[in-house]
């Protein structure tokens, strides 16, 4: 049994599925990109062709009929958790975080204070009357108030410290980093309970009068 073969210019049925070579003169692929055409151009019956991708309004490449996907119902969204953290900063608000900032901000006080320190001490050389000057500023109340906001700041500045090369030096501290914190914070305000008097008494009986 003999097949006859098809007449000139006929189209073979094996080659019913082969896709068009120049894709940018297809009439329906002059709005696609040239290497990107997904068309059954050989008009197979019963097989409806695939949409063709194209840009959106939006400049998007996007298949049409295909839904972009979209957050749950009441499930998170990741564009809205991104939106929330604060452009530009590093910081999310965590425990470990604001310790770090508190440990730069009373790193910074520190330092003026040192820097205030070594010039008032100059003094002692260039003008013995204007250092006793400024030594006598030293017994106010405000000052006082300014001593205790410094000795707060060192000795959270010191016990952090401690905390931080736990963390860095000790296996386990990554671990306990959120429980070292607070027993830094607790011990830290047990010690300016303590230095409430000796810091502030000076003041207090400038205020009271005694």
């Amino acid at each position: 049994m003999t097949f006859a073969a098809p007449p000139r210019g006929a189209t073979s049925p094996h080659r019913a599925h082969i896709r068009h070579t120049n894709r940018t003169n297809h009439p329906r692929c002059r709005n696609t990109h040239p290497y990107a055409c997904h068309f059954d151009h050989t008009g197979r019956p019963g097989v409806s062709p695939a949409p063709a991708p194209r840009y959106d309004a939006g400049g998007r490449w996007t298949v049409p009929g295909r839904a972009r996907p979209t957050a749950q119902a009441g499930g998170p969204n990741p564009r809205s958790r991104r939106a929330s953290v604060p452009a530009g900063t590093l910081y999310r608000g965590r425990e470990g975080m604001w310790s770090w900032v508190a440990h730069r901000v009373t790193g910074v006080l520190i330092f003026f204070f040192l820097f205030v320190h070594v010039l008032d001490t100059a003094l002692v050389r260039v003008s013995p009357e204007d250092y006793d000057k400024v030594v006598a500023t030293y017994k106010t109340p405000i000052v006082a108030l300014l001593e205790y906001g410094l000795v707060a700041a060192i000795l959270f500045h010191a016990l952090n410290g401690l905390r931080v090369i736990a963390v860095d030096f000790w296996s386990k501290g990554p671990r306990y980093q959120k429980q070292m914190l607070w027993s830094v914070v607790g011990l830290w305000l047990v010690l300016m309970l303590g230095a409430i008097y000796p810091v502030l008494g000076h003041a207090a009986r400038e205020l009271l009068g005694s």
